[in-house]
């Protein structure tokens, strides 16, 4: 064996490894290498089946979502289509000025404060969608 490092000189019986440490490391057929192999084998399905739910759940959560934004929308649209009635419902109430049950002014308060009604519960429904919406993208502390 040479000795091409500087200082003392080693003797023949001096080893740089055990033969038998050498040994069971090359061998990948040892018990332990075959262990290290399975659980390593083991860590990358479950890293696979955690990535494969992952996305199941996100693609599920973004399903939710796109239900509770198509709701909140339509309830938005209702309360404006309901707010442009109540406004031609003043116009044409004042044109026309429903007088025999009430005055003109008592006709048009009426047909107007009922549709403001129904724009304010729409604007509520749209609201308790949204914070449905909110709730799914929040910690989960809250239930």
């Amino acid at each position: 064996m040479l000795d091409i490092e500087p200082g003392s000189p080693r003797s023949a019986d001096e080893g740089l490894a055990a033969p038998e440490l050498a040994a069971e490391i090359a061998d990948e057929n040892s018990p332990s290498f075959s262990a290290l192999k399975d659980d390593l084998t083991a860590l990358v399905e479950d890293a696979r089946t955690y990535a494969a739910a992952e996305i199941a759940f996100q693609k599920t959560r973004a399903g939710l979502v796109g239900k509770k934004a198509g709701l909140a929308l339509v309830f938005l649209v209702l309360a404006l289509v309901l707010l442009n009635l109540a406004l031609i419902a003043l116009a044409v109430g004042a044109v026309i000025a429903l007088a025999p049950l009430v005055t003109i002014w008592g006709a048009i308060a009426i047909v107007v404060g009922v549709l403001l009604i129904g724009v304010v519960l729409l604007v509520i429904a749209a609201a308790s969608q949204g914070s449905a919406l909110g709730a799914m993208f929040g910690s989960g502390d809250d239930a």
